[in-house]
């Protein structure tokens, strides 16, 4: 939606596939460095795509562009660049290009290279970049980025889960992270080895995480977890003006609404009728899933969302 207005320059998921251990990494990196770590493939993407399961944030053109579904695809061509450019294959070749042009220094002053070249690049004076999750990082995107104004979108915890569990992209690396319990009884800890780029068999521990129904409850606890990871941070910021909280469920009801409230936070020049088209994009929200859940998972899902629901004002 945001897109949709004539300055800004939308950056797509950049933050949110990157290392997590290097993407706010202190030390100076060399402009190679920068190069590889954006063009990194990321491995559960991967993993995913050669199981033939589809995620819908990905944009890159299969069948017309130089990676073809199921092979390592680098990571700023996953959502970000083709949502910039209908030649998605050249603008990462410029993109790379300009990253290793830049001196040494540390990855928050290549990031602000990069964005800003990035919206030159596109015609746009201003960037906007947007993960999903990234309530989780806030306080190193504050550190990184001292001075921005942060805008969460959140949704009800429930929901939010559930559809976590049905986004294949999420479903695999929670199930692990949590080691939660499968529909068949298993844990992933017990179905063997686990090689994110082995390939792909109706046996292999990775597809059948995929192909089973973990436990729900463990889809909640890692939104909530992040809730709580982010919210000393939205506290201070908010207290200065630099951070806005959105339901989703408001975003959908009144969108033009919510899209001044937008506009106005972020300081956004006048862009015209982008309000109308950008609202236009809104037609219907998701089916709830929480109500055909049985009681007792409706009750674990409760629990495990409890402390988000009530840090967002939810409970």
């Amino acid at each position: 939606m945001l897109a949709e207005h004539p300055a800004v320059c939308s950056l797509f998921e950049f933050f949110t596939g990157l290392d997590w251990g290097r993407r706010f990494a202190a030390e100076p990196v060399s402009g190679a460095a920068l190069a590889g770590l954006v063009a990194e493939p990321n491995a559960v993407v991967t993993a995913v795509l050669r199981r033939g399961y589809p995620v819908e944030e990905i944009t890159y053109p299969f069948g017309r562009g130089r990676y073809a579904r199921g092979e390592p695809l680098p990571w700023i061509l996953v959502s970000m660049l083709p949502r910039l450019s209908e030649e998605p294959d050249r603008l990462f070749d410029e993109t790379l290009a300009f990253a290793r042009s830049l001196p040494a220094q540390p990855l928050v002053a290549h990031y602000r290279a990069l964005f800003d070249w990035l919206a030159r690049r596109t015609g746009r004076p201003l960037w906007i970049e947007r993960s999903g999750s990234s309530i989780d990082y806030l306080a190193a995107l504050d550190t990184s980025f001292p001075g921005a104004r942060f805008l969460h979108v959140h949704r009800d915890g429930r929901e939010a889960a559930l559809s976590m569990r049905e986004h294949h992209a999420y479903r695999l690396p929670i199930a692990l992270l949590y080691d939660a319990p499968l529909d068949t009884g298993e844990r992933p800890s017990s179905l063997g080895p686990l090689d994110l780029a082995a390939p792909p068999s109706a046996e292999d521990p990775i597809s059948r995480i995929l192909a089973a129904r973990p436990a729900v409850e463990a889809y909640g606890r890692y939104w909530s977890d992040q809730v709580e990871r982010g919210e000393a941070a939205a506290a201070r910021l908010c207290a200065v003006g630099r951070y806005r909280a959105l339901r989703f469920e408001d975003l959908l009801a009144a969108p033009r609404d919510a899209l001044d409230e937008i506009a106005a936070f972020f300081a956004l020049p006048d862009g015209g009728d982008w309000i109308a088209r950008a609202a236009a994009l809104v037609q219907t929200g998701p089916a709830p899933r929480f109500a055909a859940l049985d009681p007792p998972q409706r009750k674990a899902l409760e629990e495990a969302v409890a402390r988000g629901q009530r840090l967002l004002g939810r409970s």
